[in-house]
């Protein structure tokens, strides 16, 4: 069974970076044909898919976050990370990791099959 943890600092000043990481336990991020999501959700609205980093390593970001966003990985610790640079109030969102897989996989955000819990992040001074 995969399992997918989202872990970072729940509380962030706004113009600093957020920062989290999602650790993966039950598979590996490195398996073919899988990519590994960030999405969020500000409170009172939908979901919002942030980006992702594919099996190999490369990345994919939405339009609209691209120039703040970030995705890494540590296959060492079978774990990928967000950073959000530039932080505003309007970032204040739970955030979740997910998995991609499935026939539509290299899309990145479409067939996510396992989520993480999802952690609150305030963005407030």
């Amino acid at each position: 069974q995969v399992q997918l943890q989202e872990s970072g600092p729940g509380l962030v000043k706004p113009s600093q970076t957020l920062s989290l990481t999602c650790t993966v336990s039950g598979g590996s991020i490195t398996t073919s044909y899988l990519a590994w999501s960030w999405i969020r959700q500000p409170p009172g609205k939908g979901l919002e898919w942030m980006g992702a980093i594919g099996y190999v390593g490369n990345t994919y970001y939405s339009p609209s976050l691209r120039s703040r966003t970030s995705i890494s990985r540590d296959t060492s610790k079978n774990q990928f990370s967000l950073q959000l640079t530039s932080v505003t109030p309007e970032d204040t969102a739970v955030y979740y990791c997910a998995r991609v897989s499935g026939s539509n996989w290299y899309t990145f955000r479409y067939g996510m099959d396992y989520w993480g819990k999802g952690t609150l992040v305030t963005v407030s001074s």
